[in-house]
């Protein structure tokens, strides 16, 4: 699961199902025949691959993610399903590693040391470069503007290079916890402030550079890989402004003709909760441009067509990311794969679990009436990359998908439920009600049917923290108005994001079931006469 959180606001439901309330469907026998291939042995069989040390983590553009993408697809082939990407399972992404080509930095005509004075982020540069001069920087302490403070206040940033602090906020008490979606709405101020000013560069004082280690300076080197979707794109050309972050004491240098320091000014203006915004005449300029090279990256997409010759036409899909965060960068780690397991290897296991359940259906003339999408994704590490890929090129006809099952992290006990009774007979279930009440009653009934899990709705709860509905794949269909469940175990301390997430710690019929339920509702979405009718605004709301 990634660690971002991409936006706030959702509406309260029920913390847990009770389906002793809840009118059950009829079992249907095919679907229970053909659940039996979705079992603890298939599931190591498969989880015991992805989450090996061989495999290095998964991360994304790199070997391992790369084997991982090769067992998924030759596990579609071996099962039959089409290869729907003209002809082949791999949905090519394009990502690219950026890495720095050249830079300039130079203060009072004096070049300064990349790395040791100052750094540059290649992803930040434009693809174009950058070059700028100035013999006035404007400094704006924090750059922010809210209640009674107001960094701006008396100062001119109408085409010039500004100066501030990497992050912080002098209002705020030590140890006063960040509201993050405030936090997100000063940024998104700052931002079109600047473009309102025309800005001309930025310069952001940021201890981080002051310690910077060799280990550091090869990672650097080594670039970054950034997927280059429509929305990526976009938002480069709209922050082009050229952005270089320096070293505390390269920012004493240039506050050195005003006779005082970065820390003398960080504490005037926490103890004043007054700017301290000003002008400093120094000659500055820089310069950059970068590299972009194409690196192999890929969804893995298997096709099951549909056996109604009219519903056929319209699809379901299963997701789940196969992508994790790769190795340890510390060099006396101990343990240097994190294998992720359960994040995403389970969800993973499970989709693949799902295939083989309705390939064999098929192959039995069971074959379910709408199509189904079995694809994998990429990069959700990194930002959701894969599925926001699909959401801009799909394979399939938007209008045509009627739903989207997404499984991550499904193998393990959250902390919420460690020691208690239902410990290994629960599932969070979020969003299934944020677009179709259909979908959320069908999940119910599907449950209450088959599975007789415990639901827990606790985060669609619009004050969750976590903000756990917008970080993972199935929310780039959500903002396409399809409807989406999201089924996820709560794992969010115990080894997350750590080496810890290893097999040895799934519990493979837990695992089992919560795919099961997964397919359950599946076999019911891909054969009911109707798809789920899309009647919530996307925050559980009823549509006015």
């Amino acid at each position: 699961m990634n660690k971002k959180f991409l936006t706030l606001g959702l509406a309260s439901l029920v913390s847990a199902s009770c389906f002793s309330q809840i009118t059950p469907l009829k079992p249907n026998q095919d679907a229970i025949k053909f659940s039996k291939a979705i079992n603890p042995e298939n599931a190591y069989k498969h989880l015991s691959v992805l989450a090996s040390d061989e495999y290095e983590g998964r991360e994304t553009g790199t070997k391992g993610a790369w084997m991982a993408a090769d067992y998924i697809s030759n596990y579609f082939k071996s099962l039959g399903l089409k290869a729907p990407v003209n002809g082949s399972y791999f949905q090519k992404i394009d990502l690219v590693n950026v890495t720095l080509k050249e830079s300039q930095l130079t203060v009072n005509g004096q070049p300064k040391e990349y790395q040791k004075d100052y750094l540059v982020s290649p992803s930040l540069i434009s693809d174009k470069g950058f070059t700028f001069s100035t013999d006035e920087i404007v400094f704006i302490g924090y750059g922010i503007k809210k209640d009674s403070y107001n960094d701006f206040a008396g100062t001119d940033i109408k085409g010039k290079v500004v100066m501030m602090f990497n992050g912080g906020d002098p209002t705020l008490k030590p140890g006063t916890k960040i509201d993050r979606a405030a936090y997100r709405a000063t940024l998104e101020a700052r931002a079109k402030y600047f473009a309102e000013n025309n800005v001309k560069a930025i310069i952001l004082i940021d201890p981080a550079v002051d310690r910077i280690t060799e280990n550091t300076k090869q990672t650097l080197k080594k670039g970054r890989v950034m997927v280059k979707t429509n929305a990526a794109i976009e938002a480069q050309k709209q922050n082009e402004t050229p952005r270089v972050s320096i070293s505390v004491a390269l920012a004493n240098e240039l506050f050195k003709a005003s006779n005082t320091t970065v820390a003398d000014l960080q504490k005037k203006i926490t103890e004043s909760q007054a700017p301290a915004s000003k002008v400093l005449n120094v000659p500055f300029s820089a310069s950059a441009a970068k590299t972009e090279t194409p690196v192999r990256c890929e969804n893995v997409l298997g096709y099951l067509e549909g056996s109604d010759p009219v519903l056929k036409k319209e699809v379901l899909i299963l997701t789940g990311h196969y992508d994790h965060i790769g190795l340890e960068t510390d060099p006396n780690a101990k343990d240097k794969v994190n294998n992720g397991a359960d994040d995403d290897g389970s969800g993973t296991t499970g989709v693949l679990l799902m295939a083989k359940a309705f390939t064999d259906a098929k192959k039995a003339g069971k074959g379910s009436k709408r199509s189904i999408l079995f694809m994998t994704v990429v990069g959700e590490e990194k930002g959701l990359w894969g599925s926001e890929w699909y959401s801009e090129h799909p394979v399939f006809p938007v209008e045509n998908t009627i739903a989207d099952l997404n499984t991550d992290m499904i193998g393990r006990t959250g902390e919420e439920y460690l020691g208690k009774p239902d410990s290994a007979n629960y599932i969070y279930s979020v969003g299934s009600n944020m677009l179709s009440s259909d979908l959320g009653k069908l999940s119910e009934q599907v449950n209450a049917t088959y599975t007789k899990m415990k639901l827990d709705y606790k985060y669609d709860d619009p004050k969750d923290p976590e903000q756990i509905y917008y970080r993972s794949d199935h929310y780039n269909f959500a903002k396409l108005g399809i409807p989406i469940i999201f089924y996820y175990d709560g794992m969010l301390q115990q080894d997350y994001h750590k080496p810890g997430d290893e097999v040895s710690k799934i519990n493979f019929p837990l695992l089992s079931k919560r795919a099961k339920l997964t397919y359950f509702t599946a076999w019911e979405l891909a054969n009911r006469p109707k798809r789920p009718v899309v009647d919530m605004d996307g925050k559980g709301n009823p549509k006015k």
